[in-house]
């Protein structure tokens, strides 16, 4: 599995998603036509009408109704008080399913409330959502059947995502079979990692940044950050190959049960949207491994952070571009303090991740499908975590969740003497500033 991560996105070969209609008959084989004696040309004729279908059916009718009055081809004319004639047609068997539960939240009298419940989102995204992604998931209807509408089309996937339902009962609600369910899931989630991921999920430029900085500075004291960093894990089936990459070491002596993962690394701005996302590195890797593999890393020893921090937990080192508390013992009143700062600079990265899997419930179980198609569909629950904050959508209560991951220290914990120097003297600054943290004195 080829994990994604972005600004510089890369994603498993998109054929995966190309498919065919089952329903559509092939064309018939070209037969060439040979010239017949007059002769023969009646024999032949006749020989086709006998084994047609018209012919077994008209027959059929005669015998069931022999008084009534007849053609002189012998077949009941309907227009005479017979049966009508009938052609042979292909027969398309579709399980009769109710769509009453689609349809009543589908009518705008429901309310407002009830349908955020369900879709974790007002009407007006919803709405915004089908006029952005209609062009990429709409279908023709066909001669056997109409195409599903764009709206139940993307409900279905928000649905899935929003409740992490099985498929069984995806199916029940929307009235569509299991398989089309699961389709309609890739599908919309692929459209939109295509057409949303690059509008929304973007590193910031030199004037965005500025404001960012601001922002983190204005809470923190600490000069120069654009963006709060963690990395949380998702749980999944344990995979056919592989398995010991994905086994979670953490959360099984934790949960006192077997756990397989893979890991979502982000970056997010001071509102908790996310500016940069590395996702599908195997659960075993601990975060300074999965920070290695991502294009953020790679950003920054070219050195297109200068003069700005991005900050996280222990879980990474110190370097020149990222800035980490102190983790060695006895730490003095200063690096106390300025731990503090830090802590609640990376917490609004943590709290992003918990209103992300609090709001997307399939985030906290593990996912039906292929290992393959994990990163689409998470990429697609970031944008719309992304799309959400944006539009100011207020999550339920009821919806918070408490994130369970472990910040363990990076085996080499600092990477750069300069940013040793440079987080003494920003701690260094606090303390004096009058901006240090003071909850550890408590």
């Amino acid at each position: 599995m080829n994990p994604c991560t972005s600004p510089l996105l890369s994603f498993f070969d998109e054929s995966d998603y190309t498919y065919f209609n089952v329903f559509e008959e092939p064309k018939p084989s070209f037969v060439p036509i040979m010239p017949v004696s007059d002769a023969n040309k009646r024999k032949r004729v006749d020989e086709v009408e006998e084994h047609s279908p018209k012919r077994r059916t008209s027959s059929s009718n005669n015998s069931q109704d022999s008084n009534g009055p007849t053609t002189d081809n012998g077949v009941t004319s309907a227009a005479s008080g017979g049966s009508p004639s009938r052609h042979h047609q292909r027969r398309l068997w579709v399980k009769d399913r109710s769509k009453d539960w689609w349809d009543r939240y589908n009518s705008p009298d429901l309310p407002e409330a009830e349908f955020k419940r369900a879709f974790r989102m007002s009407r007006a995204t919803f709405e915004f959502l089908c006029e952005e992604l209609g062009s990429a998931v709409a279908k023709e209807d066909t001669m056997l059947r109409l195409a599903i509408p764009v709206r139940q089309r993307v409900a279905v996937c928000i649905w899935r995502l929003a409740t992490g339902e099985p498929l069984r009962v995806v199916s029940k609600q929307f009235g569509l079979g299991i398989s089309t369910c699961h389709k309609l899931v890739l599908e919309v989630c692929t459209a939109i990692k295509t057409l949303l991921m690059p509008k929304t999920v973007q590193w910031p430029d030199q004037n965005t940044s500025q404001v960012v900085a601001q922002n983190f500075g204005y809470n923190s004291g600490i000069p120069n950050i654009i963006g709060s960093m963690h990395t949380t894990h998702i749980p999944i089936i344990a995979p056919k190959v592989e398995v010991a990459a994905y086994y979670n070491k953490r959360h099984t002596e934790r949960n006192q049960k077997t756990s397989y993962s893979i890991t979502i690394q982000g970056v997010v701005n001071p509102n908790g949207v996310f500016t940069d996302v590395c996702i599908g590195w195997p659960g075993s890797m601990p975060d300074d491994q999965v920070l290695e593999k991502s294009a953020l890393y790679q950003r920054g020893n070219a050195g297109l952070i200068q003069n700005n921090w991005i900050v996280g937990g222990a879980g990474f080192p110190l370097m020149d571009w990222l800035l980490v508390p102190y983790t060695h013992q006895n730490l003095t009143w200063t690096q106390h303090a300025f731990n503090e700062k830090v802590g609640d600079v990376a917490n609004v990265a943590r709290d992003a991740f918990a209103r992300l899997k609090g709001r997307w419930t399939c985030l906290q179980k593990r996912t039906e499908g292929k290992l393959t198609d994990l990163p689409v569909i998470l990429g697609a629950c970031v944008v719309l975590h992304n799309i959400c904050e944006m539009k100011g959508e207020t999550m339920d209560p009821e919806l918070h969740f408490e994130l369970s991951d472990d910040d363990m220290v990076a085996e080499n914990p600092i990477r750069s003497i300069a940013a040793v120097r440079a987080r003494d003297s920003i701690a260094h600054n606090l303390l004096h500033s009058g901006r240090a943290g003071m909850r550890f004195f408590n």
